[in-house]
């Protein structure tokens, strides 16, 4: 089972980068996921709509041991990714690589940063304080969160990202190393690599294509 799914997710994730690729021609993000048709009638017309997978409301404790909700990416869109503070393989890559990203935007408020750690039960907010100072993080713009199990793992999977406690892993946990590209819709508008250089270059390139989108429906 763990197998299947972690190839669900990555040819999940595998998509939205394609189709990124493919849309970024007409300036254009995707939005991928679940989606559903749904009928609504205007001036007495019926017409087709769709629903899009959202990333739904949540309720985490950040690294200033403060409580952070969705409501903090209020007209923001964001990156987000999951990591653990000890991890020995993919994420001193991975969150390198998001500083860059940051970096490029420090103090832009049209958007914001959010990394969730899957150690549940050692990255607390001292911890992931400590870490952030360390990475070189020096505002509230890009945010550390933990919860339980249930929480962080649940979450995950509506970014579709890949988690999971595994003793036999590198520091005890199997995630996937994505940086995931939520716009103010809360939907999931592209999906990278982000411990490969390319990857994250695109991704600093949708995240322009998708501001220009955001701020012509200002």
């Amino acid at each position: 089972m763990r197998s299947n799914k972690r190839i669900f997710f990555g040819m999940a994730c595998a998509l939205g980068v394609l189709l990124a690729s493919c849309e970024g021609q007409s300036k254009k993000l995707p939005i991928y996921g679940h989606r559903e048709p749904v009928e609504k009638t205007v001036d007495g017309k019926t017409i087709v709509d769709t629903i899009y997978q959202t990333i739904p409301a949540f309720q985490f404790v950040n690294q200033d041991s403060a409580v952070l909700t969705d409501d903090f990416f209020k007209d923001k869109i964001y990156v987000a990714n999951f990591f653990f503070t000890h991890c020995p393989s993919i994420c001193p890559t991975m969150q390198r690589n998001m500083l860059k990203v940051y970096e490029g935007y420090k103090n832009d408020n049209r958007i914001a940063f959010l990394s969730h750690s899957i150690d549940f039960k050692y990255d607390q907010p001292h911890v992931l304080k400590a870490y952030a100072e360390k990475l070189g993080v020096d505002n509230d713009q890009w945010q550390f969160v933990n919860g339980s199990k249930a929480e962080i793992y649940g979450i995950a999977e509506k970014y579709l990202v890949y988690t999971a406690e595994d003793a036999n892993a590198p520091g005890g946990y199997d995630h996937q190393g994505y940086l995931v590209l939520i716009d103010k819709q809360k939907r999931i508008r592209g999906a990278y690599d982000g411990t490969e250089d390319e990857q994250v270059n695109k991704l600093q390139e949708d995240i322009k294509i998708l501001l220009a989108e955001t701020d012509k429906e200002s």
